[in-house]
């Protein structure tokens, strides 16, 4: 049974996550569905990037992967089939490949749209469906649409380094309300030098050592590691260190459930 997952920023409130499970299936029911998360904060690609790219990997060669975050973002009239160390991907052309990938796909093709074609979720849902289960039938990818389509890009957003500090944006909370950074433990040793540092989270409130785990410092005590990902995670051990410290993610446009708090963007990491 080949594995189709899904990921979205529509919500749980809806119909729509329960619409396209009812599409996929109608066109074939032999996909195997498995949500990754409907909670990406809309329009929020720094967050979708983050949690698609280290899904991946946990998946078998060939796993399906439909992906429709900030579904509308631009006029294309194409959307993306793509092949890329193993896994298949199907989602708009909006740029979130590149920030997921870091790079240009191993392999990519537009999928035009026929003639009288709607842009809605349902028939983007439906388009992709359909040449998923072409490429299960053995029509090679290249023959599904064009290769010479020049994809939208766009980048995560480096964190900021000088000699003294290191900057980093906050790419997501979690919902244990820890904080993740966008400074990986590469980057963080690269300006760290050895040296002593402090990351500063309020006038007042720092932290000056990496844990390995959240049972290095006593309930209730502020932590930092290096998660999973590879990427800076703020927290508090049973605690909430998002609220606790003013941190919350960029909001970039639209409205969600955090933004009548008080947030920063940004995380720096200053070095003696």
């Amino acid at each position: 049974m080949p594995i189709l997952t899904f990921t979205s920023d529509f919500g749980s409130s809806d119909h729509l996550v329960g619409g396209v499970k009812g599409e996929i299936l109608k066109l074939n029911e032999g996909f195997q569905i498995i949500d990754i998360t409907h909670d990406i904060i809309p329009y929020n690609f720094m967050q979708a990037a983050y949690v698609c790219r280290n899904i991946f990997s946990a998946f078998p060669a060939e796993s399906f992967h439909l992906i429709l975050v900030n579904a509308f973002d631009n006029n294309a009239d194409h959307l993306l089939l793509i092949r890329h160390q193993g896994q298949i991907l199907g989602m708009p052309d909006n740029g979130l490949i590149t920030m997921i990938l870091g790079r240009i796909p191993d392999e990519v093709v537009a999928i035009p749209f026929p003639p009288g074609f709607k842009k809605n979720i349902r028939n983007f849902t439906s388009l992709l469906v359909e040449t998923f289960s072409a490429l299960l039938s053995g029509v090679k990818l290249e023959k599904l649409g064009s290769s010479s389509v020049s994809i939208q890009e766009k980048h995560l957003m480096k964190p900021f380094a000088s000699d003294q500090y290191i900057e980093g944006q906050i790419l997501m909370i979690d919902r244990f309300l820890n904080v993740i950074v966008n400074i990986t433990q590469e980057e963080f040793e690269a300006s760290r030098r050895n040296r002593p540092f402090k990351i500063v989270l309020l006038r007042d409130a720092f932290i000056e050592k990496i844990s390995d785990h959240y049972a290095d410092v006593p309930e209730g005590e502020k932590l930092a590691f290096f998660n999973e990902a590879g990427y800076l995670e703020i927290a508090v051990n049973k605690g909430y260190a998002a609220p606790l410290f003013g941190l919350g993610e960029f909001s970039g446009s639209g409205q969600h459930h955090h933004e009548k708090r008080q947030y920063y963007q940004t995380v720096k990491v200053f070095f003696e």
